[in-house]
This record gives C-alpha cells, sequence and structure tokens, in this order.
C-alpha cells in the first residue's frame, strides 16, 4: 500500500515538473504573463483600499441618534436603486443592438467555436465584452462575475472583437452622396454673416483629421526593468512601441469616418490618407476640405495651419482652423470616457491590442447611432512639439488663397 502511494507521489511530482520545464507555446506564455500582471495590480489595487483612512460603514448608534439622518440615506439609497435600474436597462438596450447587429452580419460566429471548451450565448459574450471594454476590471472579477475560467474570458472576448471588426467597413465610412454635404459647417464663423465667401473659394469642413495614442503593455523583450506599467503622463520618454497611434477622421457629430491604427514607432502622419485622396478626388466633393494640427501633411484637400510666428493675415487663418480642432479632441474623450480599458491595454501583442483599439472605434459609432452620447472630459496629451508637416505646390497655393479671402473680406469691413 505504502509503495502504490510513493509510486504514485512519484509519478505527480514527475509529471508536475515536466510540464514546468516543457517550452510553453506563444498563447501559453500571453497567458500566463497577463495572469501574474493582473495578479499584481489587484494586489496593489486592494492594499491600496486597506490603507485608507476613515470609518467605511455607518454604525448602528449614528442611525438611531440621528434620524433625519436615517431618511436621508434611505433617500439616497432608493435615487441610487434607481440609477442602477436605469443603468442596467440602458446596458441590455445597448447588448440587444449589438447583438442583432453582429446577427445579421456576416460573421460567423457559431461556426468558429472552439471545442471542448465553454460557451456562451451571443448576448451573454456581447455582455461580457462590454463590461471588458468599459471599465478597467480584471480578468478575474469579470471571469467571477460570469463564473468563467479567465483563460475563457480571454478566449471569448478577443472573438468578439474579432466578430466586431468585421464591422469596420459597414460603421467606419467615408460619406458619399447627399450624406457626404449635408450640413457641413463653414469654414471660417469669424467672418459672422459675411456672403459669398463659399463663391470665392472658402471651402466648408467635410472632417478633422488628427490622432492619439492608446498605452499598452511592452511586448516581451522590450520591458523596461524600471516599470512594468508606463506611465502616460511620461509616454513622451517612453519606449515607442509601449502605445499605439490611433489616426482619426471625426465629422461635425463626433461620428469617425476613417481610422488608421499603427505602432507608436510609426511617425507616418497621414500620408496614407493624403495619397488616397489625390487619387479618389471624389472623395472629397467640391467646396469641402478636411482641417488637421500642424505636423500633418497639407495638400488640396488636407488644410493645416501656419507655422507659430506668422502675421495678422495668418493668425485669422489659424483660428479659423482651430475652431474645428475641438470636435476630434471631444471624440477622442468621449472614445475613451466610454471605453475605459483604452486609457491603458495590459496586452503586449500588437494585433490583439489593434482589434481590441478599433473595436472600440466601431463601438463608438454604433452607440451614437442608438443616440448613446457620453461627454468626456478633453485633455490635451503630452507630447513633442511638431514642426510643419509636407506641403505640396497645390496645397500651399490653397491655403494662401484662403487666407487671403479672409484678410480681405475682414479687411473690407463688410462684416
Amino acid at each position: 500500500m505504502d509503495n502504490n502511494y510513493v509510486e504514485s507521489a512519484g509519478r505527480a511530482v514527475l509529471e508536475m515538473m515536466q510540464r514546468e520545464w516543457e517550452p510553453l507555446s506563444q498563447d501559453e506564455l500571453e497567458q500566463r504573463l497577463d495572469r501574474t500582471v493582473e495578479e499584481i495590480l489587484e494586489a496593489d489595487l486592494l492594499a491600496k483600499v486597506q490603507d485608507q483612512p476613515g470609518p467605511i460603514y455607518l454604525q448602528l448608534s449614528q442611525l438611531v441618534e440621528e434620524p433625519q439622518q436615517q431618511n436621508q440615506i434611505r433617500s439616497t439609497t432608493e435615487l441610487t436603486t434607481l440609477s442602477h435600474v436605469e443603468e442596467e436597462s440602458e446596458s441590455q438596450q445597448l447588448t440587444d443592438y449589438i447583438t442583432d447587429l453582429l446577427q445579421n452580419s456576416n460573421s460567423r460566429y457559431n461556426q468558429s467555436r472552439m471545442a471542448g471548451r465553454a460557451r456562451l450565448s451571443l448576448s451573454h459574450t456581447v455582455l461580457l465584452s462590454l463590461t471588458l471594454l468599459s471599465k478597467r476590471l480584471s480578468y478575474r472579477s469579470v471571469s467571477t462575475s460570469f463564473r468563467l475560467e479567465k483563460g475563457n474570458i480571454h478566449r471569448i472576448f478577443f472573438s468578439f472583437c474579432e466578430r466586431v471588426n468585421t464591422l469596420e467597413d459597414q460603421q467606419i465610412r467615408w460619406p458619399t452622396g447627399i450624406e457626404a454635404i449635408e450640413n457641413l459647417p463653414p469654414l471660417s464663423s469669424l467672418l459672422g454673416k459675411a456672403k459669398g465667401l463659399e463663391e470665392k473659394g472658402v471651402p466648408r469642413v467635410l472632417g478633422v483629421l488628427g490622432h492619439t495614442r492608446i498605452p499598452i503593455r511592452l511586448p516581451i523583450g522590450k520591458q523596461d526593468v524600471e516599470s512594468m506599467m508606463p506611465e502616460v503622463k511620461r509616454m513622451k520618454e517612453a519606449h515607442p512601441d509601449s502605445w499605439l497611434n490611433l489616426e482619426l477622421v471625426c465629422n461635425h457629430t463626433g461620428r469617425l469616418i476613417h481610422c488608421r491604427i499603427s505602432k507608436g514607432s510609426d511617425l507616418d502622419r497621414a500620408s496614407a490618407l493624403r495619397d488616397k485622396l489625390k487619387q479618389l478626388p471624389e472623395m472629397m466633393p467640391p467646396g469641402t476640405c478636411l482641417v488637421a494640427r500642424v505636423g500633418y501633411p497639407a495638400s488640396a484637400q488636407i488644410l493645416t495651419p501656419y507655422a507659430v510666428g506668422c502675421s495678422l493675415r495668418g493668425n485669422l487663418y489659424n483660428r479659423s482652423l482651430e475652431a474645428h480642432f475641438y470636435l476630434l479632441d471631444q471624440a477622442v474623450a468621449d472614445l475613451k470616457a466610454r471605453f475605459e480599458r483604452l486609457r491603458y491595454l495590459d496586452m503586449g501583442n500588437y494585433e490583439r491590442a489593434k482589434a481590441v483599439v478599433l473595436t472600440a472605434c466601431i463601438l463608438h459609432n454604433v452607440f451614437l447611432d442608438m443616440g448613446k452620447v457620453v461627454n468626456g472630459q478633453v485633455e490635451r496629451e503630452a507630447g513633442t512639439q511638431e514642426g510643419e508637416g509636407e506641403c505640396d505646390e497645390e496645397g500651399v497655393r490653397r491655403r494662401e488663397a484662403i487666407a487671403d479671402l479672409l484678410y480681405k473680406e475682414l479687411d473690407s469691413g463688410s462684416t
């Protein structure tokens, strides 16, 4: 009996050692790293909560001595409960809408499920994935809520992102036809009710071009020894692969009409979009333009400001463009407020991180279609001062002509 016990124990130890010494696949290595980082972050958060001074719960004696305060607490509790009911109702609406969207798309959800793994209905998959995107929750806490293993949470979430990514052409589309020229704001509102500016050549704004950075974990082999989690405030000093570049164009409603995601080491500023607009002039209806900050290429389709230190004429032109930049700033703020996971993506795999960011951009437009609007707080990102981008001859001529028209209109006193 003792020999059998010793033999079985020896086999168990041998199997354990074999598992530990066998080389891990890339996916297994990433999952283990994800779990380790999550456990470190959760332990840190728990330690901070435990160190918070002051009482957490009201004492019963206080409630007895102060009945008025008790009534106030009861009212607050009722309001909180009502608020939670409304949030749950809105969450259910979003879940149902996105579920229908995926079911009616070409995504083959049911055909690509992995055999032998835990299965969720599509509606529960949407709810789980929206929970992960909307809040910076760990996979452990979500796995507890949905009673699933963390490994299954990974699989389900990235499978959801893959399905949503198939909706990119449907949801993030360049406007055409009537949609492209409907309700476009004028380039300049500084001149009040000045008439005839469009006929003279001052365009309307089809969209605002810009970018933001999404911090991610460094890939294995590029980890900073001093810090596992780079601080967003010091991002300009961090390794370029510790963030993603998210290039966007939004219209006057905040809807995204263009999206390009690249690595932080990619220093390109919309040159591909500039070339595409030149090759396909029908994308820009006559009398329209895109506006972008300094650092982007100036062309006949993309207007950029003059460099600092320009004349009164140049300042008037710059102020006309700057009045539109808040549209993109607000769209980015809303995107990050809606999907808090974009504040920091705890994943070192570029393709996976890219899929999550694209998912958030697609769902941003879906929520706007539903009338679900959030008002994020606009924050100017820290970054290096950029010089003027490339300017082709046609772009320089159009910028000069528009600056002249605006200045002459102001100088004439007709406004």
